[in-house]
């Protein structure tokens, strides 16, 4: 999954796509790379990100979502925790949408998904870091959560991915586990989504700023391959592809060997 921010604050790329023309660019560039498929986002979850309006995040997102859906063949994800947002983007030509609150945070996200035939991201996430009985059983029972509003809702379950949520509502040290504890949310059998790409775990980590945290994030997708996920979010595509390919190669012995 290609990341394309169209914001202005976002941690690492904020600003660099947020003209329609830009974005254009940009994903055509990530779709060549090899994305399977694009996640735009029109409002920052960084922490300490300040929230906008529906108007401000819609402004932002249907010029670039309408001119994108033109120029690419690949789904097109939005990242958004408003349920009023996704409706309008889902009209407009998005097929999935990425959900930081996991379906809980708007109380009519999941029928918004549910009405309009699309897929999810479920994303785990929490205003603390404090997890009482660990933080993968912590993560476990908010999928369960999740899931059962997704149910109910009529989301058919191979309409569902999960994603742990590096860095939202955990320290760095919790990150860590979750990265060491992947094959354990497995356990829900849907497919997984790792988001580790430049995040603050690896500045933590290595010591270094978000523009020079590469490195750090290639060794996020080969430790997840390994570990059965399927899907990693990632801004730096060529590189990630090439990196998961021989990941697979190694650990699913799934390669066409050449020469």
């Amino acid at each position: 999954m290609g990341i394309l921010n169209l914001t202005p604050d976002s941690f690492f790329d904020g600003g660099r796509h947020n003209s329609s023309e830009k974005a254009e660019l940009q994903a055509i560039r990530l779709e060549k790379e090899g994305a399977d498929w694009l996640d735009l986002g029109a409002e920052s979850s960084r922490p300490g990100a300040s929230i906008i309006s529906e108007e401000e995040e819609l402004r932002r997102l249907l010029p670039v979502l309408e001119r994108v859906c033109g120029v690419v063949r690949i789904p097109l994800s939005v990242d958004t925790a408003k349920a009023s947002v996704a409706k309008i983007a889902l009209a407009a030509g998005a097929t999935w949408i990425n959900d930081i609150w996991g379906l809980q945070g708007d109380a009519t996200m999941a029928s918004v998904v549910a009405e309009a035939g699309a897929s999810v991201v479920i994303m785990h996430n929490q205003r603390d870091t404090l997890y009482p009985d660990g933080v993968v059983l912590g993560i476990n029972r908010f999928f369960e959560n999740s899931l059962r509003l997704a149910d109910r809702a009529g989301i058919p379950s191979e309409r569902i991915v999960l994603d742990p949520g590096i860095g939202f509502g955990k320290t760095a040290e919790q990150s860590l586990v979750v990265l060491r504890s992947l094959r354990e949310f497995r356990v829900f059998g849907r497919p997984l989504l790792v988001g580790a790409s430049r995040k603050s775990v690896i500045g933590h980590v290595l010591d270094l700023p978000a523009a020079e945290r590469l490195e750090g994030s290639l060794v996020t997708t080969v430790a997840a391959v390994a570990a059965g996920v399927d899907v990693v979010r990632v801004h730096d595509v060529q590189a990630h592809v090439r990196a998961a390919r021989m990941a697979d190669a190694i650990y699913r012995f799934s390669s066409s060997l050449h020469g």
